[in-house]
């Protein structure tokens, strides 16, 4: 089972001037520890349950360009971008550089958006919940017709595209996540689109293993292969001595019966180095 790092907090002691060097050592640090994976949140306010809107919130995909620098091995990805903030045809030449730049290392999370405040604040358009998935739908479309032979047009009834010229094309395809556990959805369409789905840690085993059940029923009716999709979750922890690694790995084990293959944590305090050395001390080394 792979470990991922998420980077959810960008407010610092020492202010903005300590970021560049603050996400140069976490990138470090994570590639270092064997962190299989490293990500950021796709927004542009602080979001409701780590902290007020006023704090301070990156762009996603030059703070992952910032982080392929910085790195040589780590695989990147936003977890995950709202399908509403970038025009699918900018969304998918931005992830076809970052896959180019970081020598394939790219992912690219997708979702159908929920942070309606940064919407309004920016105005950006934030239509109702059924036109977002058509939007996702169209997109996730989009995205693998770029990075294809494919430079032909796209109609659809969100978006048209006279050409999907995407050159270079990214050095691997990059692989698409769809984050959410709607059942009739979001999980139809990582049966039929993704390569890797991402669930909430916190909905609990008994009702992940459920979703990864209704996941297997779409992929049955599609005619998809259930095990080539990667399954993730996405959690937060803080581990303080040895105790709370071990507590975790029992979580992992659990985690890695029912299917999940990469468990991506999000460590809120920012200066918490002690819960990735204990990661990469503890947990992952018993993962391999």
């Amino acid at each position: 089972m792979k470990i991922g790092l998420q980077i959810p907090n960008f407010t610092l002691a020492g202010g903005s001037e300590a970021l560049s060097r603050y996400l140069r050592e976490v990138a470090r640090r994570a590639e270092e520890g064997g962190f299989a994976s490293l990500w950021v949140m796709d927004h542009f306010f602080q979001i409701p349950h780590l902290g007020p809107v006023e704090r301070e919130m990156l762009e996603s995909y030059t703070t992952l360009g910032f982080l392929a620098a910085c790195t040589s091995r780590i695989e990147l990805g936003t977890l995950v971008t709202g399908v509403t903030y970038r025009h699918p045809g900018v969304l998918a030449k931005t992830v076809a550089t970052l896959d180019v730049l970081s020598g394939g290392r790219a992912w690219l999370g997708l979702g159908a958006a929920w942070f309606e405040r940064e919407h309004r604040a920016l105005g950006i358009r934030f239509p109702t919940v059924r036109k977002r998935f058509e939007m996702l739908e169209e997109t996730l479309r989009i995205c693998r017709q770029m990075w294809s032979d494919d430079n032909g047009p796209f109609e659809g009834e969100h978006y048209q595209l006279q050409e999907t010229l995407c050159v270079p094309r990214p050095l691997r395809q990059p692989p698409l996540m769809i984050g959410g556990m709607g059942e009739r959805k979001t999980l139809k369409l990582v049966a039929r689109y993704a390569q890797a789905c991402n669930f909430f840690e916190h909905a609990g085993l008994k009702t992940l293993k459920s979703k990864l059940e209704v996941l297997k029923q779409h992929c049955q009716s599609l005619g998809t292969d259930y095990t080539a999709i990667s399954k993730t979750v996405v959690g937060q922890t803080a581990l303080r001595d040895r105790s709370a690694a071990e507590k975790l790995l029992d979580k992992l084990a659990q985690l890695k019966e029912l299917g999940f293959d990469q468990a991506i944590y999000a460590i809120k305090d920012p200066s918490d180095f002690k819960s990735l050395d204990l990661f990469a001390e503890k947990v992952i080394p018993a993962l391999t």
